[in-house]
């Protein structure tokens, strides 16, 4: 009778979910070749992802693609919102095989097999996809309506990323990322990639924060010295498909 009941359990065990992939994950090997041109961060949380690249030497920014992602056995499935190399994928169904083994995970198609090792599956009060909401000018804080136009941050395993992006033309107008701390009130960014302006990587940036009602509440200054005063939501309620 034992043996009647291990392969079930053997079975239950193997299976992955979203959850096993949240965090940030940096590309080792691509086809059997190790990846020393270019840095690539791929990020997932709450059934998003987001793949940010640089390249190796000059912090020039490579490309980034993501979208939501669905999980069924050893079934990996993505409809991208954004992607900077094939804009033609975007919304379009694509499907690979899917393995975690440790730290390490294996995504594979017919032609392409890619390596990847977690960086860090950290989670903190700020772990999630958000959308951008509101932002305040002149005082006022201005709502913002949700659509195929929009800007989007996920933060998991440490890492950030914000990407800025028109699903329904596939306009791109920007993304960056990096490294970040969010801590009894205070988040610090630091850039490792700007697609606008290579010069930003190295900053830091500093910002108060505060999660009320479900929202991020996100105020510093800018760059530019500009006040900031922006609430961020989770991207779930605005856009994840039904």
């Amino acid at each position: 009778m034992k043996k009647l009941f291990l392969l079930p359990i053997f079975l239950f065990c193997g299976m992955l979910s979203a959850q096993d992939l949240d965090g940030s994950w940096k590309l080792v090997h691509q086809n059997g070749y190790d990846v020393t041109d270019m840095e690539a961060v791929q990020i997932f949380k709450d059934g998003y992802f987001a793949y940010g690249a640089k390249m190796a030497e000059g912090d020039r920014f490579h490309s980034a693609r993501g979208g939501e992602f669905f999980i069924e056995g050893d079934k990996y499935r993505i409809i991208e919102d954004f992607n900077t190399e094939n804009p033609e994928l975007v919304g379009k169904e694509i499907n690979f095989t899917i393995k975690i083994e440790g730290d390490t995970l294996t995504i594979s198609d017919p032609i392409n097999t890619m390596i990847w090792e977690r960086i860090s599956d950290e989670q903190d009060d700020l772990a999630g996809t958000w959308v951008i909401t509101g932002r305040e000018r002149n005082g006022k804080m201005n709502t913002m309506t949700p659509g195929d136009r929009r800007t989007v941050k996920i933060l998991s395993g440490g890492r950030f990323q914000w990407i800025a992006f028109n699903s329904a033309t596939t306009e791109f107008s920007g993304t960056g990322g990096g490294t970040y701390s969010a801590e009894d009130g205070k988040y610090t960014e630091n850039i490792e990639f700007f697609s606008r302006d290579d010069s930003r990587v190295g900053a830091s940036l500093e910002f108060k924060y505060e999660v009320k009602d479900g929202k991020w509440h996100h105020k510093g200054t800018s760059s530019k010295g500009d006040p900031i005063y922006e609430i961020w939501s989770p991207y779930k309620e605005a856009y994840t498909k039904k």
